[in-house]
């Protein structure tokens, strides 16, 4: 062993880092990063639920209409096959995602999900805000 060696736990070696090797710490897919990643995933499939139901409750209202060509007739005549095929295919989908999750698409991919369904419920609140306002306010 050279004099500039570090040493890490039990006295073994510990590369370099500017010798461009990584450490076990460095890697993307450690055990830690893949509970962070389930937690979103499940994340999905909550936001999933929740844009269902307020879906449900706008077109139910006559305020809004299914988005989604697909499901829009369904969701005028069956709720419950509305909400059990949107919650089946979100979760097929992230089934899907999950098992590639050692892919960094798969990872990007489950990131937008959760970005694109956050954002849905941040408009379904804020609609239900200004359906509030506009109810109290008069």
């Amino acid at each position: 062993m050279s004099a500039g060696t570090d040493l890490g736990r039990g006295g073994a070696p510990v590369a370099d880092r500017s010798a461009g090797v990584r450490q076990a710490s460095d890697r993307i897919g450690t055990h830690q990063h893949f509970r962070w990643l389930k937690g979103i995933v499940k994340w999905v499939l909550v936001l999933n639920l929740c844009d269902a139901l307020f879906t449900l409750l706008w077109v139910r209202a006559g305020l809004a209409r299914e988005a989604n060509t697909l499901l829009d007739e369904l969701v005028d005549e069956h709720a419950v096959a509305f909400v059990l095929t949107k919650l089946s295919l979100v979760s097929l989908g992230s089934w899907l995602l999950w098992q590639r999750r050692d892919r960094p698409l798969a990872v990007i991919a489950i990131f937008v999900a959760f970005t694109l369904y956050y954002l849905v419920l941040v408009y379904h609140v804020q609609y239900a805000s200004g359906l509030l306002h506009h109810l109290f306010a008069t």
